[in-house]
């Protein structure tokens, strides 16, 4: 039986350093480092999100797939900026760039928009590379322009479908709604040709997720990710703080799943009563610590960054 670690001791010692070098990045920058659970009886809705649902209780009780909602009660509590090395866990997720459990950074800072957040990203990112990177940003209607020639608010979905077949053939697409297949497109056809760091912002407010309604384009989420040769690392937006879209976005949720025959899950009533009692304009990002791993050590898989697979 093979009892040794998947990573290197190289790797091992790489991800010590990097993680003291986040500590020393957000504690000089005045950001409080927390902790939250990552076992709760509430989870995310998002119909992207498969939740593992932990046994053994008399109410359901579910492994964390992101802190986000409990550090957003941190943020309506007053703690100001804030920041936390965890572990996150989803269901069916295994391959090169996935596993079931895996290492998230995630920060908030008070007072920040997604376009501040991306800065600081690219701060972090290049103290933690030890040296000077580069970035590009690109919102996703002009990403979608310019490498399929395809207006993503103008296209019907039977032409996505149709994209979708043809670029990906033998995939069923009857059965993909309008935003899997940008997802599709995204993954598959545009995702092999970006190069470097790249950002990709302003999201259909189909995507926005937990992000904010643009002010002059209330058809945008102002929401980013980062992506790296085509691997996205990290998912950021400039807040939601209104309860009553919040709630009316987890009841969108519940209901798209209930279409699809996945479970649904109970709204996160303390989320909700947090908003209610005020949190300030803020943004938040999730970074993923292991593909970033790779990425810095450039490794090919996912299992030689993770200390043991099993």
């Amino acid at each position: 039986m093979n009892w040794q670690p998947s990573a290197s001791l190289q790797v091992i010692r790489e991800r010590a350093r990097i993680y003291r070098q986040i500590r020393s990045f957000f504690n000089t920058r005045g950001c409080l480092e927390v902790e939250t659970p990552v076992l709760a009886s509430t989870t995310n809705t998002d119909v992207q999100v498969s939740t593992i649902e932990v046994p053994g209780f008399e109410i359901p009780f579910y492994l964390q797939p992101s802190p986000e909602f409990a550090m957003k009660r941190l943020l309506a509590a007053g703690c100001g900026s804030i920041f936390q090395i965890t572990h996150a866990f989803r269901q069916g997720e295994a391959g090169r760039l996935h596993h079931h459990e895996f290492s998230l950074l995630e920060w908030y800072r008070a007072g920040y928009d997604y376009h501040q957040l991306m800065d600081e990203m690219e701060l972090l990112i290049t103290t933690l590379s030890l040296h000077q990177c580069s970035f590009t940003r690109i919102t996703y209607k002009d990403l979608f322009r310019q490498v399929m020639d395809l207006g993503v608010d103008e296209v019907t979905l039977e032409q996505l479908r149709g994209h979708c077949n043809k670029s990906v053939p033998g995939t069923n697409v009857a059965q993909l709604d309008f935003d899997q297949c940008l997802d599709l497109l995204l993954g598959v056809v545009i995702a092999p040709t970006m190069q470097g760091y790249q950002f990709v912002y302003d999201y259909p407010l189909s995507q926005a997720a937990l992000a904010r309604v643009r002010e002059d384009d209330n058809n945008l989420a102002e929401r980013f990710e980062l992506f790296f040769d085509g691997i996205e690392l990290a998912n950021g937006f400039s807040e939601l703080t209104d309860a009553d879209e919040q709630r009316a976005r987890f009841e969108q949720d519940n209901a798209a799943r209930a279409q699809k025959g996945l479970p649904q899950y109970a709204i996160d009533e303390r989320l909700l009563a947090a908003l209610e009692s005020g949190l300030e304009d803020c943004a938040g990002v999730a970074l993923g610590l292991d593909r970033l791993l790779m990425v810095l050590l450039e490794l090919d898989s996912i299992d030689q960054v993770l200390t043991f697979t099993d």
